[in-house]
């Protein structure tokens, strides 16, 4: 495989067309190199638009929906950022080269300890993995500029929403198969919470967040 060429059509035949068309971001694309975020057994997934899988059950998400989520983030250089569920690191390295920290949290120790390794051999120095249940954020560490959820949930707690400054962003992916919806939602003061739907899309699950309760009749 040509990676180069192979990162090449990932950028312009996947993400482009997906309008993603901030130069900024799709330079970073070409720099961060995605192939050694990837298991050894699924590098030949690397550039594929597809969710790459990990270990413990878990995936990557698709290198459209990253490169979406990262743009319409807007992350700039004195900005804080906590993301929930590290996976393989790759998009905790691709926020931090656009922010000034990234805490990464992830529940399962062997994907933590996988992501903080990949995270290391890159060189990325401003992010660390902490292993750690997500779904309540870092209260202790926040509140954040930016807060990013790498998966699906049900719904998004007012636990992470509590965590965004004024101004800040969460971005995630919510609903239940077959429509989830990527929403990006931005803290306008003290309680007020915009939202804006970014587009259409199917991720994993993160675990350890609640489900709607199921009514038996």
């Amino acid at each position: 495989m040509n990676i180069e060429q192979a990162r090449f059509n990932m950028i312009e035949q996947q993400i482009r067309p997906w309008d993603v068309l901030n130069l900024g971001v799709l330079e970073l694309l070409a720099v961060v190199k995605r192939e050694d975020f990837v298991p050894p057994a699924h590098r030949a997934l690397a550039f594929v638009d597809t969710e790459v899988p990990l270990p413990g059950g878990q995936c990557m998400l698709a290198p459209k929906v990253e490169a979406r989520i990262l743009q319409e983030l807007a992350v700039g250089k004195h900005e804080r950022v906590l993301e929930i569920g590290a996976g393989s690191g790759y998009m905790a390295a691709l926020l931090a080269h656009k922010a000034q920290q990234v805490t990464a949290l992830e529940i399962d120790p062997e994907l933590a300890a996988f992501a903080a390794a990949n995270l290391k051999r890159a060189g990325v120095m401003n992010a660390n993995v902490v292993n750690a249940d997500g779904a309540s954020g870092l209260a202790g560490e926040g509140p954040f500029d930016v807060i990013v959820l790498s998966g699906s949930v049900a719904e998004v707690p007012e636990a992470l929403l509590s965590q965004l400054k004024v101004g800040g962003r969460l971005a995630a992916i919510v609903g239940a198969e077959p429509v989830m919806r990527a929403v990006l939602m931005t803290r306008s003061g003290a309680k007020g919470m915009e939202r804006t739907v970014l587009f259409d899309t199917v991720a994993q699950r993160l675990r350890g967040f609640k489900e709607p309760t199921k009514f038996h009749f």
